[in-house]
């Protein structure tokens, strides 16, 4: 049994149908990231933040995983698997995957403004004046740019012990977490799924480099039923 650790991005979800935000001209949905996903953004327009999230947080509900995010959850019968994502939906989950690293928070949870270990589930519209026990406002529980990943020490440990490494549908060019293969045994095999693979420093070095350039819901299927023979 291998030690699997799985990176996945956007392209795993889009193909669900969740918007991948933001689109060529670097907007999210109309809005400047600086408006929307910054800590900045919120003090300056805590509604406008709140709004943003609580559309992405009602899309989720219209939505359910695809055959990739099904394909990873049969692979836990072979292997260990250990899904480390920038995604901040909950397909993962709904499909049934055990082991879950959120680099970037979570949709469904909302955090503390005062307290920042008060977390709660949370699936409906937030509102200003939503407040924690201590009377604080919530806030989506989301790493916004300019903030500290707290979930990157564990992705890294992961990565550190892997046998084998899967990146599915991400461009591997944003940082941290484009980082996290450099963290790899040199002796780790990598796949890398997307129909646009961009090789990136990190992975320009990897003796071990399977490139699958298909969408995440026809290659990881085949790649899992390849690994399950292992």
């Amino acid at each position: 049994m291998a030690k699997i650790v799985v990176l996945t991005g956007a392209g795993i979800s889009a193909e669900s149908g969740i918007s991948t935000f933001r689109d060529a001209g670097g907007l999210w949905e109309g809005h400047n990231v600086e408006d929307v996903a910054s800590p900045e953004g919120w003090r300056r327009n805590p509604a406008l933040v709140l709004d943003f999230y609580n559309q992405r947080r009602r899309q989720l509900k219209t939505v359910e995983p695809n055959a990739a995010h099904h394909a990873l959850k049969k692979l836990e019968a072979y292997h260990q698997v250990t899904i480390v994502t920038q995604n901040v939906d909950n397909l993962h989950e709904r499909a049934g995957s055990s082991h879950i690293i959120h680099l970037h928070g979570e949709l469904n949870k909302v955090r503390s403004t005062g307290d920042e270990n008060l977390i709660y589930e949370w699936s409906e519209d937030l509102q200003l004046g939503d407040t924690c026990e201590k009377g604080f406002q919530l806030r989506p529980h989301i790493v916004w740019f300019g903030e500290m990943v707290p979930m990157l020490e564990k992705a890294i440990v992961q990565c550190i012990h892997a046998d084998i490494i899967l990146i599915v549908g991400t461009s591997m060019q944003v940082y941290p977490a484009a980082g996290l293969v450099a963290y790899a045994d040199p002796a780790a095999k990598i796949y890398y799924v997307d129909p646009r693979p961009t090789v990136s420093y990190e992975l320009s070095k990897a003796k071990n480099l399977t490139i699958i350039a298909e969408n995440a819901s026809t290659g990881v299927p085949a790649l899992v039923e390849e690994l399950s023979r292992m």
